[in-house]
């Protein structure tokens, strides 16, 4: 089976020893932050392999292929902030009948989320209080149904040597559940100083 998947035996070799969440988590940070500054990118994980960089969504796709070489469904996730930020894509997985993810990101805060949820709702919630923009204003107001990326099969996503950006461009499409009610948002506290600060630390140093 796994040969279908279009991947050299060198790549599966290092693919099949991340056999846990936690290790592809701890692979997929080791990969350096994709700040390509000319321009954007959506790479697939062969590509995201082969330049050693990614941001959040081209990680969340690298981290699905190795779930589904796991033995589990390559799922991914959107969070949908307001129009003061951006969104964040990560990969979603079960363990033990609960839910975890694996998030690929240059902040200190939007991270990996241990498999203890009982549904996604709980999940995306984990995220709500420090997805924060630079003012300090909390910004995550939907999330998305979760992704099958064995849809995309057919369109060579894992192996592919162009951008995949039919992925998310699927994925602002899809069916978002809404967070918070007009009145909710209305009311929300900012983040204070303290939380801004944390909020501000960076893994990666940007670089040209």
């Amino acid at each position: 089976m796994l040969r279908l998947f279009g991947l050299t035996k060198k790549e599966l070799k290092v693919l099949k020893a991340l056999d846990t969440p936690k290790k592809v988590q701890d692979f997929i940070n080791k990969i350096p932050m994709n700040f390509d500054y000319r321009k954007d990118t959506c790479m697939s994980p062969r590509q995201v392999l082969k330049k050693n960089k990614c941001h959040c969504i081209e990680g969340a796709l690298l981290a699905a292929l190795i779930l589904r070489i796991q033995g589990r469904q390559p799922l991914i996730l959107d969070l949908a902030a307001n129009d003061k930020d951006d969104d964040h894509v990560i990969a979603i997985f079960k363990e033990d009948g609960k839910f975890g993810a694996i998030s690929k990101t240059n902040h200190g805060v939007l991270r990996y989320r241990e498999p203890i949820y009982s549904n996604v709702r709980e999940l995306v919630l984990s995220f709500f209080h420090e997805y924060t923009n630079k003012k300090g204003e909390k910004t995550l107001r939907s999330y998305s149904k979760p992704v099958s990326l064995s849809r995309f099969d057919t369109l060579n996503w894992m192996t592919s040597e162009e951008d995949v950006w039919y992925i998310p461009d699927y994925l602002v499409k899809v069916k978002h559940h809404n967070i918070l009610t007009p009145k909710q948002a209305k009311n929300l506290r900012k983040a204070d100083k303290t939380e801004r600060e944390i909020g501000n630390i960076t893994e990666w140093k940007y670089r040209r």
